[in-house]
């Protein structure tokens, strides 16, 4: 059957196909504008875990969200797909993180790792293989890049999308990361893990390419990050949950502050979302979380602010996504997913239908 066929044979008011992919959609990869890759990876997570379950997670809610989102009507007519064509990033994670354990416990008691031959051996490797994975995903990137596809990643922890920003950097000369999360990831090779979840935003300013990063939420971070921010140059812009909220407090409303958010950002952007840039209570389950954050509404109104800004999303990462006794966790990714694949269709002009007013 030809795309359009397919769609007008489907029902979308109907709930989602079991038998078919995302959100329940019935295309192929091929017919399909939008392609996730999931990379269920967890390495170097040190409190607490399951992120590797999170596009897993986010896969079984999907299938209960309505297809008719009310800034985004059309969208599901473009196609979603996940990827089912990725390497053993699972397994592969599940191997090394029992290796970092042992590790982790050790520097939490004080000691030394590399003054140990067992423990140092571990560290080469987990170091050598999360490389490994983040060439694998930077290949998987430039695969469908090349099938002119535009992509989201779901993680996983925060280590998981820096291969998707080499591919970036090869496409375009100049982007910036609009990056939602509690915690700047601006550590270098925390805990001796060079490609550490925290580690992720320090990794990626060492890429020519990107030209500044905007951090929005966040409201936990040490003093090496700190520094690393006052020493940019204006490379990295910080929007604190602190200073947010007192200007909130103090009369700044929600559209006044995204505007300057997005005013900081150049013409390209990709963004970076951790889920734990929102409240707990919308990610009970998430490993690392912090008291304070943004609302599920807020999230949703800056994508759709920077969709409509002029300036073109270039893709997108979810991450530290985990599940828990019921499906909450899931639900929430699922539909911040389906908001993120919005955002980037409409940005870059797709036909994804008029928003719907009462």
């Amino acid at each position: 059957m030809t795309k359009k066929e397919i769609i007008d044979s489907f029902d979308p008011n109907q709930p989602g196909q079991k038998d078919g992919n995302l959100f329940g959609l019935p295309f192929n990869a091929e017919q399909s504008e939008i392609i996730i890759i999931p990379v269920p990876w967890e390495v170097t997570v040190s409190y607490g875990s399951g992120t590797a379950m999170g596009d897993k997670t986010v896969f079984e809610a999907s299938l209960q969200v309505d297809l008719y989102h009310q800034e985004y009507p059309e969208l599901w007519k473009l196609g979603i797909y996940m990827d089912d064509d990725t390497p053993f990033w699972r397994q592969q994670s599940n191997l090394l993180k029992k290796l970092a354990g042992p590790i982790i416990k050790s520097l939490e008691e004080g000691k030394n790792v590399l003054g140990s031959d067992e423990l140092k051996t571990a560290l080469f490797k987990i170091n050598r293989d999360c490389r490994k994975m983040k060439d694998e995903v930077k290949e998987r990137v430039i695969y469908w890049l090349e099938k002119n596809k535009k992509i989201g990643l779901l993680g996983g922890d925060h280590s998981t999308p820096l291969g998707f920003y080499e591919a970036q950097a090869e496409k375009y000369e100049a982007f910036g990361i609009l990056h939602l999360d509690a915690h700047m990831d601006l550590r270098k090779a925390y805990e001796e893990f060079t490609y550490s979840h925290a580690s992720i935003m320090y990794n990626a300013l060492e890429i020519p390419q990107l030209k500044k990063l905007v951090q929005v939420g966040i409201r936990d971070f040490c003093e090496e990050e700190l520094e690393m921010v006052k020493n940019s140059s204006g490379r990295v812009k910080v929007f604190s949950n602190l200073d947010l909220k007192k200007q909130q407090f103090e009369g700044e409303n929600w559209q006044m502050q995204c505007a300057r958010i997005i005013d900081e950002l150049p013409q390209k952007v990709h963004v970076s979302f951790d889920i734990d840039a929102l409240y707990q209570w919308y990610c009970p389950n998430t490993g690392t979380p912090v008291p304070g954050g943004l609302s599920f509404e807020q999230v949703a109104y800056l994508l759709s602010a920077l969709a409509d800004s002029g300036k073109e999303i270039i893709g997108f990462d979810l991450v530290e996504i985990a599940p828990g006794d019921d499906d909450w966790d899931g639900n929430v990714g699922a539909r911040m997913l389906f908001n993120l694949c919005g955002a980037l269709a409409k940005s870059n002009g797709m036909e994804v239908g008029e928003r719907v007013g009462f």
